[in-house]
């Protein structure tokens, strides 16, 4: 109505620019300004884990496992990050490489290609496993996915080199969407092997991009046409995105590890960084075989609450990454109210297990503040199923980790994974599982 107080060439040029704003769709249209004000969160009610989509309440731990949790867990699964299949029967694990004197003498290493068709010209994926060497029964171990390929995680020679997709960066030493020697040990500094292996932990890690690559390629190119049907080209609305995807993968791993003498099955610390960090505790709510799940700046889609609207948004990271949660996410962009569950409830799916959840104060974009309410929020079912639970309701300082059943910590400094996080990770392992 403004418009029509100017002139007629400011009316011609409102209306000729709101017809390409809405023919060039709402990505172009709607430009995004992040909000960090506490005082401009949207009013919101968050679903109560502890009541059914009927109105009834769960008041007793049978209740909540036979119950209650089914119905969160399908609701993540059919309108947050998609349905995925189960374990393929044609699986094959092969060993490829392994040394009883890798790192120094430090370290068991072990290189296993998992092959999901059975097949070397079909979908898998490298799994990269060090043990301390003087273990003299099966060891607990951390798994977490890469970024940057196995052989990015430490300086070692003997990882084989990734050979899937990576995206062009010469300076780090990705040339043709190939890795390169010159790219090895570029994340050394996220993977705590050396005080893993000394705190009598074992790693092990695959590259995200040997399950499906981190881009939009209309899921061709990953693991997700061994799913489809006949004619199929692309998953249904309330199938698998890419981070779904991803926590599949590691429960291939998992399913490695039962094979494995030396590896205490049972004793699997499940880790994530970042969208990573999403994919964690994604695959730790839906298989129960790993023991402790841990998110690290996970935000959106992770740990943070989808309904405070701080940093990245649904909206935001629906459109960036249009590949990682499933179709039916996006009906939630700008309406997160509406979403039958909120990220509190993806943290207690993983009850009563061990959980941590870390943020970093100079990562507003994953809202720590959003971070530690689902961990307040999922306490009461913590509490239910007769654990500590998180033992408080007041966030903590900076660098003043909690380590209750659901752990916590607000880290100085920046989105990344430091020495600081993994002792904490260690501690807290080591409190529940025991070296």
């Amino acid at each position: 109505m403004h418009g029509f107080r100017f002139r007629g060439w400011v009316v011609s040029m409102l209306l000729v620019t709101g017809a390409m704003l809405w023919l060039s769709g709402p990505a172009v249209a709607q430009k995004f300004v992040p909000n960090y004000d506490e005082s401009k969160i949207p009013r919101y009610d968050l679903p109560d884990p502890l009541t059914m989509r009927s109105g009834k309440a769960v008041v007793s731990a049978r209740k909540w496992t036979k119950s209650r949790r089914p119905e969160i867990l399908k609701l993540f699964r059919e309108q947050v990050y998609g349905k995925s299949p189960g374990r393929p029967k044609s699986m094959v694990f092969r060993t490829i490489e392994t040394s009883r004197d890798a790192l120094g003498g430090k370290a068991i290493r072990k290189q296993v290609r998992v092959l999901f068709d059975g097949t070397e010209s079909g979908p898998g994926m490298d799994l990269l496993v060090y043990l301390p060497s003087q273990a003299t029964s099966a060891v607990p171990v951390f798994l977490g996915l890469n970024f940057n390929g196995n052989h990015s995680i430490h300086a070692d020679k003997s990882i084989v080199l990734a050979r899937s997709w990576h995206r062009d960066n010469p300076r780090d030493g990705y040339v043709n969407n190939r890795a390169t020697e010159k790219s090895r040990g570029l994340s050394a500094s996220r993977w705590a092997v050396d005080r893993c292996l000394e705190s009598g932990f074992g790693v092990a890690t695959i590259y995200c991009g040997d399950i499906d690559p981190d881009y939009h390629d209309e899921f061709q190119n990953g693991v997700h046409p061994l799913s489809y049907k006949k004619g199929q080209t692309a998953p249904r609305a309330d199938q698998w995105g890419t981070i779904a995807a991803w926590a599949w993968g590691l429960s291939r791993a998992a399913d490695y590890f039962e094979t494995d003498s030396q590896v205490d099955h049972k004793r699997v610390v499940l880790l994530g960084h970042s969208r990573l960090g999403k994919t964690s505790l994604w695959a730790g709510a839906r298989d129960q075989r790993f023991a402790i799940v841990i998110s690290n700046n996970s935000g959106c889609g992770g740990a943070a609450l989808s309904r405070r609207g701080i940093g990245e948004t649904v909206w935001r990271i629906n459109n960036s990454f249009p590949h990682w949660f499933c179709g039916n996410f996006k009906k939630y962009d700008n309406r997160e109210n509406r979403l039958p569950v909120d990220q509190h409830m993806l943290v207690a799916l993983i009850a009563p297990r061990p959980v941590y959840i870390a943020s970093a104060t100079g990562d507003r974009w994953a809202d720590p503040r959003g971070e530690f309410l689902s961990a307040v929020h999922a306490d009461p079912v913590y509490r239910l199923l007769r654990t500590e639970g998180l033992g408080t309701r007041q966030m903590p300082k900076a660098d003043s980790p909690i380590h209750g059943q659901i752990g916590y910590h607000l880290r100085t400094g920046k989105h990344d994974v430091t020495d600081y996080d993994w002792r904490q990770y260690i501690a807290f392992a080591t409190k529940h599982l025991g070296r």
